[in-house]
């Protein structure tokens, strides 16, 4: 069900890809997604691998009723809009990919993501007709809900270890010309890769992953014509990071130097205590 409040998430987030470039971070539960909230950030994006970390799983282990629970989660927790990492669409034929992006908007996100990725470890990538007719199924879902969610389109070539910028370049524009409204190509670092898609879809909006320390600058990201920057499970793994390092000098050392650094609960307290703003 769409309320007004969804309906002005899900304008607010189209708006913010007409010009400019902004960061869309990648919250795993609703404590990391209210802080980003605080912060001042404007929309949000799903983790599949930072939430499925939270529950003790490996990315991609979480079936399609433990995806759309936590997306449901996502989206009560703050008034972000938010983008969801929904897989490859959690369907075994086109016509379940349509079923299970229907129920994905229904929890009121404002964005999702088709891949490409094939869960065959001898063919990591879909064959492009296959892909085509999954993205188009996600496209005929939306269209049929009328809501205006955006659908985004992500060519898995260089996460899939495929990095083949031509082929990653003909599979964005299919999936432009098939309805995405935002492309995406996970896992590109090159300053000639990442010019080489903006131009390929344009005008279409292109999303860039950071997963960790870059050379470029958020300005040098926006120069190249980027409309949006995502961090997938990088925070989560920060956060993993420092749990991790903490836990490991206690253990091996006896130390808790490891806990220099750490929020003060005082902080976290009056962060939470805040009632969530949302507006009508």
């Amino acid at each position: 069900m769409t309320t007004p409040d969804t309906s002005e998430r899900r304008r607010q987030f189209r708006a913010l890809h007409q010009h400019g470039c902004f960061v869309l971070p990648n919250p795993w539960d609703a404590g990391s997604a209210r802080y980003l909230q605080s912060a001042g950030f404007k929309a949000l994006a799903s983790t599949s691998s930072g939430h499925a970390w939270s529950q003790g799983k490996a990315d991609g282990a979480e079936d399609l009723e433990q995806v759309l629970a936590h997306l449901r989660e996502m989206a009560a927790a703050t008034s972000l809009p938010l983008n969801a990492d929904f897989g490859d669409g959690f369907g075994a034929a086109p016509a379940d990919v349509e079923r299970a992006v229907l129920r994905a908007i229904d929890t009121g996100v404002a964005g999702l993501s088709i891949e490409d990725a094939s869960p065959d470890a001898f063919q990591p990538l879909r064959p492009l007709d296959e892909a085509l007719a999954r993205l188009r199924a996600a496209r005929a879902a939306i269209d049929r809900s009328g809501a205006d969610v955006m659908l985004i389109g992500r060519a898995e070539n260089f996460f899939v270890g495929q990095p083949d910028i031509d082929d990653t370049l003909l599979r964005l524009r299919a999936y432009a010309d098939a309805g995405a409204d935002c492309l995406y190509a996970p896992g590109i670092v090159q300053r000639a890769h990442i010019e080489a898609v903006v131009a390929a879809v344009a005008p279409k909006p292109v999303n860039l992953l950071v997963g960790g320390p870059s050379a470029f600058t958020l300005q040098d990201i926006a120069a190249m014509g980027v409309r949006r920057v995502s961090l997938g499970g990088a925070l989560a793994r920060a956060a993993w990071g420092g749990f991790m390092q903490a836990a490991q000098l206690l253990q091996e050392q006896g130390s808790f130097a490891g806990l220099e650094g750490a929020a003060s609960g005082a902080t976290l307290n009056a962060l939470f205590e805040r009632p969530l703003h949302r507006d009508a």
